[in-house]
């Protein structure tokens, strides 16, 4: 059976990182201590789950987050410093700390280090979340033993219902956008300044006024969706967050 930390202290260790082209340590100590920190474990960078799912919505969700009082989300998985920056700049996740546990010490003292050698993998961290508080571990999500790579429990969505009931998550934004379009700029600044993550689909690659025009009937640019329904170009996002509902968003 997966060992489960709650009430103890994190593991000490020093992850070797890069910054600015350059090494740098880090210790538990600095992630952790006198602060409120919620920690996802993944098996890999770019795997399925984990770019599609996990931590997309983490990233998604971290303005929420630091509303309810936690101060950093820290993506953790046993891989080397130079694939998890590669891989914090291909999913675009600027609101999560990519940490590299390259010699899997850390999840090896978590006793949460797993043999993943059938998929050519070698040791990799099991899927997990938890929620810490000045260095001590208060609550863990760890997905079930079972074949595979479950994802059950250790979403952002189950972490947020238990640091904060009653908050409601946001809808998910969509935006299409048309390179050098100034209202396109203008409506993502608008979201930018309201703390809203949103996904952006650009014209161009794929996508034409035709495929546009298909899914919110108008071919031009910006044309924002949020939680499913159209909210239209930058002057009807302004309208919709002028709205007497939003004026605190």
């Amino acid at each position: 059976m997966l060992p489960n930390a709650e009430g103890r202290k994190v593991p000490q260790v020093t992850f070797r990182t890069r910054a600015d082209g350059r090494w740098k340590d880090v210790t538990t100590d600095e992630i952790f201590r006198g602060r409120t920190v919620v920690l996802f474990a993944l098996p890999g960078a770019y795997t399925p789950t984990c770019s599609s799912t996990h931590l997309p919505r983490y990233n998604e969700l971290a303005p929420v987050f630091r509303k309810v009082g936690v101060d950093e989300i820290v993506c953790l998985s046993v891989n080397d410093a130079f694939v998890m920056g590669e891989w914090q700049q291909d999913q675009n996740a600027p609101n999560v700390r990519f940490i590299p546990d390259g010699n899997g010490e850390f999840t090896e003292a978590m006793g949460l280090l797993v043999d993943k050698s059938d998929l050519g993998f070698g040791k990799r961290s099991w899927r997990y979340s938890m929620l810490v508080k000045d260095g001590v571990i208060e609550k863990m999500f760890i997905e079930p033993e079972k074949e595979g790579d479950p994802f059950e429990v250790s979403d952002a969505d189950t972490m947020l219902r238990y640091v904060a009931p009653r908050e409601k998550a946001p809808e998910p934004v969509l935006v299409f956008s048309k390179p050098g379009c100034p209202h396109c700029a203008r409506a993502k600044d608008l979201l930018k300044s309201r703390g809203v993550v949103f996904e952006e689909v650009a014209m161009g690659k794929g996508i034409t006024s035709s495929s546009l025009r298909a899914v919110s009937g108008k071919g031009t640019a910006p044309q924002v969706f949020i939680g499913g329904r159209l909210i239209g170009g930058a002057d009807e996002l302004e309208r919709y967050f002028a709205g007497p509902d939003r004026k605190a968003a």
